[in-house]
């Protein structure tokens, strides 16, 4: 069952997930911070890890502008740590084995590849106000000067 993507000016859906390193994150755990949520579709993939690393290489920037990046893809856990650990990532990696948190932000899309039809996370980027609202969405992000832009919609909050 595919939900709709929440839309520019809607509250942000709650979520609580196990991140990279143990323990777990909620998006309450950041009221009043800006909070960039994107999702992926997997660890250690070439536009993942360029994503990834385009934001690690920012996240000073971002903190600066008081923002929290959170990466979130359906790998579990230990995936998480050994591709933090490949690529020195400075980022929190968030786990959504049951694909629940993809659904709610209605990322978990049907997707085709040569000719064959299956279930995967669009890479799309949501940007979440202070006041927990969806300032901006991204969706089919292309990685490629997508992290800068995004910073600047921090800025510009």
């Amino acid at each position: 069952m595919s939900h709709q993507r929440p839309a520019e000016g809607d509250q942000a859906p709650e979520f609580t997930l196990p991140r990279d390193g143990g323990g777990s994150v909620s998006l309450s755990d950041y009221q009043g911070k800006p909070v960039v949520l994107y999702f992926y579709p997997k660890d250690d993939t070439p536009g993942c890890t360029k994503e990834a690393i385009a934001f690690t290489d920012m996240v000073d920037d971002f903190a600066a502008a008081g923002a929290v990046i959170l990466g979130v893809s359906k790998d579990p856990v230990k995936k998480h740590d050994k591709f933090i650990a490949k690529h020195e990532l400075k980022i929190a990696l968030l786990s959504d084995e049951e694909s629940d948190m993809c659904e709610r932000y209605g990322v978990w899309v049907e997707k085709n590849m040569y000719g064959k039809t299956y279930m995967g996370i669009e890479r799309a980027t949501f940007l979440i106000g202070a006041d927990g609202k969806i300032a901006k969405v991204w969706p089919k992000v292309k990685v490629p000067g997508h992290a800068e832009a995004v910073l600047d919609a921090v800025k510009a909050l």
